[in-house]
């Protein structure tokens, strides 16, 4: 008995017990499922959060507010001013290294929004931003236009608005372009909105965005507690540390900090929100993983019972087989075929399931649609291992049997 002729008298094999194959394939395809499901969810999930974050790029860096960092050891850690308007002024038209820089900041997260009689919920954000901040953050204006150099200049009561903000002030075929909004007591005229972001969980921060010009949201900073971030962004990605080393000298200049003091200050690239992400992801991917496996560990069991009960029932036919010539190697190289058959069939079955699970979870939780061949890829595989070791066991005994007992066995 050849290979091939083994390999189509275990398929053979298989056919003849198909409720039993189908219903351990299923066992195989319920872990597979679990492990292709929660591998392409995380993936597919990152994918948008990546393509959210994608301004955030190894080219710009940040500099922040130090923010104090509570008790240490019983000892008071050290307060750290905010980043001052006039500091953050000074920076970007002073700092020399060839780059392009923004200043931005938060005025509110908790802003209600005015349009005639209509009006949006108290949770929307009031951004100040500059000429720069569109570019350099990656956002687009769909309608009307940036800012112009006088509205910068005179903090003039013009804002662009983002997308839910719109839908939720206008009807759906009204031109939101010079209407009159009102927040804080103020009256802006709107001229531009922004493209939709969306994203993780069905919208992004910047739908509900309003932005401002950078003087104007320091109008609205009467308690004189507003922090102010700067992002630069320099044409070579490999100079960047270098960059950053003069940004920081200089602010360092800027805001009086002594020899042998700490920053009171904070430098960091802008992919270290991306590098965090990755160590999430990997983390998560870890937990799909393991889940993945404990389900496979089951249906390994599942097969090798199934297998051993196989054996047992087919003790006369292995016996025939043994008396007609049939070697051990041939008898146990038969139902390792048969495990492996069975546990392909299930491995291609879950790792459609998979994909399917796997996106339409994704897509409730706003990520993308992706097909992950590298998890599909590892799923068979893993199927072909289940398959050598829930098999190999019932198979060696198989290939042990005495072909005379095999024969008397009723």
């Amino acid at each position: 008995m050849n290979l091939k002729e083994n390999i189509l008298e275990g398929i053979s094999s298989i056919k003849s017990n198909v409720l039993r194959t189908v219903l351990t394939g299923l066992i195989i395809a319920i872990g597979i499922t679990s492990l292709v499901g929660m591998l392409t969810a995380v993936d597919g999930i990152k994918a948008e959060i990546d393509k959210s974050l994608a301004n955030l790029g190894a080219n710009s860096f940040n500099i922040n507010t130090k923010f104090n960092r509570g008790n240490r050891n019983g000892v008071k850690a050290k307060s750290f001013e905010p980043v001052q308007f006039d500091e953050a002024i000074r920076f970007k038209n002073d700092y020399d290294y060839p780059s392009t820089t923004t200043i931005y900041t938060r005025a509110s997260g908790i802003a209600e929004i005015k349009y005639n009689d209509k009006k949006t919920n108290p949770n929307v954000t009031i951004t100040g931003g500059d000429e720069n901040y569109f570019a350099i953050k990656g956002i687009q204006i769909d309608e009307g236009r940036n800012f112009s150099s006088l509205e910068i200049q005179f903090g003039n009561y013009v804002c662009i608005l983002g997308t839910e903000v719109v839908k939720s002030l206008f009807d759906e075929n009204e031109d939101p372009l010079n209407k009159k909004v009102k927040f804080y007591g103020n009256t802006y005229r709107v001229i531009g909105v922004l493209e939709e972001k969306g994203g993780f969980g069905g919208e992004t921060e910047e739908d509900r965005n309003v932005i401002i010009p950078l003087l104007n949201a320091k109008r609205l900073d009467r308690r004189g507690n507003m922090r102010y971030n700067i992002t630069t962004m320099i044409a070579n990605p490999e100079n960047i540390e270098y960059a950053m080393g003069e940004a920081t000298g200089f602010m360092r200049k800027i805001r009086n900090d002594r020899i042998g003091q700490e920053d009171s200050f904070e430098v960091e690239r802008s992919d270290a929100v991306t590098e965090e992400l990755d160590t999430i992801t990997n983390g998560l991917r870890i937990g799909g993983f393991v889940i993945g496996a404990v389900t496979l560990l089951g249906a390994a069991i599942g097969l090798m019972n199934i297998m051993m009960v196989t054996v047992t029932e087919r003790t006369r036919e292995i016996g025939i087989r043994k008396a007609l010539g049939a070697t051990p190697q041939r008898i146990l190289q038969q139902f390792l075929i048969e495990a492996i058959v069975i546990c392909q069939m299930g491995g291609i079955a879950g790792a459609i399931l998979g994909i399917i699970v796997g996106n339409v979870l994704a897509n409730v939780l706003g990520g993308a649609f992706i097909i992950p061949w590298v998890w599909i890829t590892m799923g068979l595989i893993i199927c072909v291992i289940v398959g050598v070791i829930s098999g190999y066991i019932p198979a060696k005994r198989a290939a042990a049997m005495d072909p005379i007992e095999s024969l008397r066995f009723e």
